[in-house]
């Protein structure tokens, strides 16, 4: 059989029949597609490396700060909250002009025990109206996002003595505070200070709470607003449970409920 010429078998070229043209995106094309991404690399790391300036940089230090503010509120409204204390009615275990912070979840969760140190909103006027004084703008916008003691509002701290239930009596035979009949021994009571000076015998309605300050002689608590019905705390008023002292420094401690005082009172209704 004759051989063939012609273009009909690749890779034969027939006499006279001409070179084929190379593809301009034929083997040629990926070496300089190759060289092309490699330079796009370097330029990208060369332009990756340059500092932000101008607008960009602005809008970054904005986005942080934005950020920063957004995490400190969403602490304050769930988790943590700070205030400061203008008086002497929980003296020694807290003192005036101290800076603390509470455990939020608490509050909203119910979680009190007998024992705890609660801020709570005062909602039935245990304190005279404070004086209006002149808004201060920073400080408002700080105290909004929990970064400044929240002064916005009223509220108070006092230690839970009887909760929900609790049969709170004042005084035995030894002038002790009893709950449920069994008497305390309270080891964070002011120096010198009677667990009360005050006769009192109360049973705690659900839902509620009876406090009392440290410094029994200096606190207008519970004890002081039986008569008019308005004695006992609400659980919904708790802002929360104190857990820290942060400020000054050299008074920074945590704070712990002394269950050892409370351990042995029976439940609500056992005596």
């Amino acid at each position: 059989m004759a051989e063939q010429h012609g273009s009909g078998v690749e890779g034969v070229r027939g006499p006279g029949e001409p070179a084929p043209q190379r593809d301009p995106g034929g083997a040629a094309a990926p070496r300089d597609a190759r060289a092309s991404e490699s330079g796009a690399r370097r330029r990208g790391r060369r332009d990756a490396k340059e500092p932000t300036t101008g607008w960009g940089a602005v809008k970054e230090i904005l986005i942080v700060v934005a950020l920063a503010l957004l995490i400190a509120f969403l602490v304050k409204t769930f988790l943590i909250r700070g205030f400061f204390i203008p008086s002497g009615s929980m003296e020694q275990t807290l003192e005036l002009n101290d800076r603390i912070f509470v455990n939020v979840l608490d509050g909203r969760t119910g979680n009190i025990d007998r024992g705890d140190i609660v801020v709570f909103e005062d909602t039935q006027g245990w304190l005279p109206e404070a004086p209006r004084t002149a808004a201060n703008p920073v400080r408002g916008a700080l105290e909004f996002v929990g970064l400044f003691p929240d002064s916005s509002q009223q509220a108070l701290v006092k230690r839970v003595i009887g909760v929900g239930g609790d049969h709170v009596t004042c005084c035995d035979a030894s002038g002790r505070v009893t709950v449920n009949g069994e008497a305390l021994d309270e080891p964070y009571l002011y120096p010198g200070a009677a667990p009360s000076d005050i006769p009192f015998d109360v049973t705690v309605p659900d839902g509620k709470l009876f406090v009392l300050g440290d410094h029994r002689n200096a606190s207008a608590d519970s004890r002081y607003h039986i008569a008019t019905g308005t004695g006992f705390v609400s659980e919904d008023d708790v802002v929360g449970t104190a857990f820290v002292i942060a400020w000054p420094l050299d008074r920074f401690q945590f704070l712990h409920n002394p269950a050892e005082v409370f351990q042995d009172v029976p439940a609500a209704g056992g005596q």
